[in-house]
């Protein structure tokens, strides 16, 4: 292929009337002030989107676009570009015929880029044209670092294996400490942030070290190494956290702050001892990435709006329920983001504080000190409050004094582990609260659970077998047949899964008329019918299906999480 012509993005914008000579005009100042590039500026402002640019330079320069949502983009092919040649130059490689190399570039008229590209690699080159963020997204997922953290693993290893090490001297020694054992956990961080890994799990076997993965709620193994290298990772985690490095028989509980790549990482840090040496598990929770709102967590429209309706009231008690990892903290800050404002105060009481939020006062537990739920809540009710969050119902005592906070013109939000919204109401009179003031502040309970979500990239239509035929069919009636049905091949862009990310699954019991009266009855059969008849079908398992009939969803992951909550 030719080397692509010089050409000025703005003037193709406004010969094919995408922008207006105004639009441009208003552009091109404020890239003189800012330097910042012009195609960025012009989506930013809202004149046109990515796709419509890369659309309207395939016309001009008579090259392909490609969308990279459903290109399977091939790993090694990658590699032939170094990742920060890769991202200055905001191209790719995609493919190689043996005659030419195929290179994805969001701005084909950088002939810079273009000229340093092919002195790189040596081939002839063809161009094709993608969207900057998919480009970036594609980098950030397949630039892994595990080669890098073998390497560094193996590093450490030889560093630790002649020699006798003091972790003493390695814990005060700023000389010893900052060598492989800083790079590798730097580099197992940045890949856990590129794949979107929840937690990083160390695990030390008998004769090997195991670190792994949880992305969209499934383990991966990243890498193994040498069990040699465990007490040094694990030393350099606690000093992070500021445990106690000398208590090596007993659980401990912590968290640090790192930064990858200019993002602010809270982790939370769990170490417990075994057979082989102290496990550590981190939580890892992106500060950058912002709280999702209540339309974004995947509710049915009806149900939003009843949730709407009863945490605009001034009082009263709303509760989400489900196992641990189903996303009820995720659910409760949505909510607080909502209520949020200068005229509302808000306190929250947690064990840990998960997610930091301007504006609102959140108090972490201290059970060691004293600094209880039950004893922060009632702390918490003397601050002139309008909404409280109680991290988890834990004991009776909580339980009571939110309940009666609730009674008394607070709105309390919380969470408990039960299987479904029905049986919510009665964990709470199984843990003494009266029924009375369950009847009377319980205005919503919330079941929830999370399912993976099929990758885009790689959907294709399935044939449903006989017992998720039986299966559906209970849930959809008749209409099952009507439907069309996906499952992901597996693909690059979900590392072989068929699920990219994951969405939530829900059921909801309002405390209406009937239903309070039937909890201030003492026969727990007459509560469960009224909330049954409540709920209307509308159960956990009714919405998995629905996800299902809308192909977000296999029917697969939709048995997985109903088998959660069925006897």
């Amino acid at each position: 292929m030719a080397r692509p012509e010089k050409v000025r993005l703005g003037e193709i914008l406004v010969g094919q009337k995408l922008v207006t000579e105004e639009q441009l005009k208003l552009a091109l100042d404020e890239q003189k002030r800012s330097g910042r590039r012009l195609g960025r500026l012009f989506i930013e402002k809202g004149f046109v989107t990515e796709e419509q640019i890369a659309e309207a330079l395939s016309r001009q320069l008579k090259i392909p676009y490609i969308n990279l949502k459903h290109f399977n983009v091939k790993p090694d092919l990658m590699q032939m570009l170094p990742e920060a040649r890769a991202r200055r130059f905001r191209a790719i490689v995609l493919d190689d015929d043996g005659q030419s190399v195929k290179i994805g570039m969001t701005d084909p008229t950088d002939l810079n880029a273009y000229d340093q590209i092919a002195r790189l690699l040596k081939r002839e080159i063809d161009v094709w044209v993608v969207t900057e963020s998919q480009l970036l997204a594609t980098i950030d997922r397949f630039y892994r670092r595990t080669d890098q953290i073998t390497d560094l693993a193996q590093e450490l290893e030889a560093e630790f294996s002649d020699v006798a090490v003091d972790f003493g001297a390695l814990a005060t020694t700023p000389g010893l400490e900052e060598a492989p054992v800083v790079k590798l956990l730097q580099t197992v961080f940045e890949d856990a942030i590129q794949v979107r890994a929840s937690d990083i799990h160390i695990e030390p076997q008998e004769r090997r070290l195991h670190i792994r993965f949880r992305i969209d709620g499934v383990l991966h193994l990243q890498t193994e190494a040498d069990i040699k290298i465990a007490p040094a990772l694990v030393l350099r985690l606690k000093l992070m956290a500021g445990l106690d490095i000398s208590e090596k028989r007993l659980p401990q509980d912590g968290r640090f702050n790192v930064k990858v790549r200019q993002t602010q990482i809270d982790v939370r840090v769990s170490t417990m001892p075994t057979q082989y040496g102290e496990s550590v598990v981190m939580r890892l929770l992106n500060q950058a990435s912002g709280i999702l709102g209540l339309d974004r967590l995947g509710f049915p429209p009806e149900m939003l709006a009843r949730i709407r309706n009863v945490i605009a009231r001034p009082s009263g008690m709303v509760l989400v329920t489900g196992p641990t990892g189903s996303g009820k903290t995720t659910t409760l800050y949505a909510v607080l983001s909502e209520l949020n404002s200068v005229e509302s105060k808000i306190i929250t009481v947690e064990d840990p504080v998960e997610y930091r939020l301007p504006g609102i006062n959140q108090v972490q537990v201290h059970e060691k000190i004293g600094l209880t739920f039950d004893r922060v809540l009632r702390s918490a009710l003397r601050q002139d409050p309008d909404t409280i969050l109680v991290g988890e119902m834990r004991d009776q005592d909580t339980v009571e004094t939110g309940l009666r906070a609730a009674l008394t013109g607070h709105l309390v939000l919380s969470t408990l582990h039960t299987n479904d919204a029905v049986s919510t109401p009665m964990r709470l009179l199984d843990m003494g609260a009266p029924r009375y003031m369950v009847a009377l502040s319980l205005h919503m309970v919330i079941a929830q659970r999370l399912v993976r979500v099929v990758c885009e990239s790689c959907a294709g239509p399935y044939t449903l077998l006989p017992n998720e035929h039986a299966w559906l069919k209970y849930e959809l009636g008749d209409s099952v047949d009507s439907f069309s049905y996906v499952r992901g091949k597996g693909c690059s862009h979900c590392n072989g899964t068929g699920y990219l990310g994951r969405t939530g699954v829900y059921e909801m019991l309002e405390m209406t008329k009937p239903v309070v009266e039937a909890a201030g009855q003492p026969d727990p059969n007459l509560f469960i019918e009224a909330g049954r008849k409540q709920m209307n079908g509308k159960t956990l398992r009714h919405h998995a299906a629905q996800l299902v009939a809308q192909g977000k969803t296999t029917v697969y992951e939709a048995m997985r999480v109903s088998s959660q909550f069925e006897d």
